[in-house]
Protein backbone atom coordinates (compact mmCIF):
# COMPACT_ATOMS: atom_id res chain seq x y z
CA UNK A 1 0.00 0.00 0.00
CA UNK A 2 1.43 3.27 -1.03
CA UNK A 3 0.56 6.43 1.32
CA UNK A 4 1.17 9.76 -0.37
CA UNK A 5 2.67 12.62 1.65
CA UNK A 6 -0.67 14.80 2.19
CA UNK A 7 -0.22 18.23 1.44
CA UNK A 8 -0.16 21.49 2.97
CA UNK A 9 -3.67 22.12 3.05
CA UNK A 10 -5.00 19.18 4.14
CA UNK A 11 -2.52 19.17 6.85
CA UNK A 12 -4.37 22.68 8.24
CA UNK A 13 -7.40 20.89 8.20
CA UNK A 14 -6.19 18.26 10.57
CA UNK A 15 -7.31 18.59 14.22
CA UNK A 16 -5.73 20.00 16.77
CA UNK A 17 -3.05 17.25 17.77
CA UNK A 18 -2.08 14.15 15.58
CA UNK A 19 -0.06 10.33 16.31
CA UNK A 20 2.98 10.20 15.45
CA UNK A 21 2.24 8.19 12.87
CA UNK A 22 0.03 11.14 11.16
CA UNK A 23 3.07 13.68 11.68
CA UNK A 24 5.58 11.12 10.41
CA UNK A 25 4.15 11.02 7.13
CA UNK A 26 3.57 14.88 6.94
CA UNK A 27 7.54 15.56 7.15
CA UNK A 28 8.13 12.55 5.32
CA UNK A 29 9.86 10.47 7.36
CA UNK A 30 9.17 6.80 9.28
CA UNK A 31 7.15 6.64 12.22
CA UNK A 32 10.10 4.92 13.90
CA UNK A 33 12.72 7.62 13.22
CA UNK A 34 10.13 9.80 14.59
CA UNK A 35 10.05 8.13 17.79
CA UNK A 36 13.62 8.16 17.81
CA UNK A 37 13.91 11.88 17.21
CA UNK A 38 11.32 12.40 20.36
CA UNK A 39 13.75 10.21 22.73
CA UNK A 40 16.33 12.14 21.81
CA UNK A 41 14.68 15.48 22.13
CA UNK A 42 15.68 16.48 18.83
CA UNK A 43 11.88 16.89 16.87
CA UNK A 44 11.62 20.04 15.14
CA UNK A 45 7.84 20.55 16.46
CA UNK A 46 5.92 20.24 19.37
CA UNK A 47 5.47 16.82 20.77
CA UNK A 48 3.60 16.36 23.80
CA UNK A 49 3.81 13.13 25.90
CA UNK A 50 0.15 11.49 27.06
CA UNK A 51 1.34 8.68 29.53
CA UNK A 52 3.43 6.65 27.10
CA UNK A 53 1.86 8.09 23.67
CA UNK A 54 2.92 11.04 22.36
CA UNK A 55 0.60 13.71 20.44
CA UNK A 56 2.09 16.26 17.89
CA UNK A 57 0.79 19.69 17.54
CA UNK A 58 -0.69 20.31 14.22
CA UNK A 59 0.11 23.81 14.71
CA UNK A 60 3.78 23.75 15.44
CA UNK A 61 4.09 20.93 12.50
CA UNK A 62 2.07 23.40 10.17
CA UNK A 63 4.86 26.12 11.35
CA UNK A 64 7.71 23.75 10.41
CA UNK A 65 6.87 22.83 7.43
CA UNK A 66 5.99 26.42 6.67
CA UNK A 67 9.57 27.36 6.60
CA UNK A 68 10.37 25.17 3.71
Amino acid sequence: MITLQPTLDEIRSWAATVDVCQAALAVGISKSHLYELIKRGEVPFRVVAFGSRYRVLTASLIRYLEAF
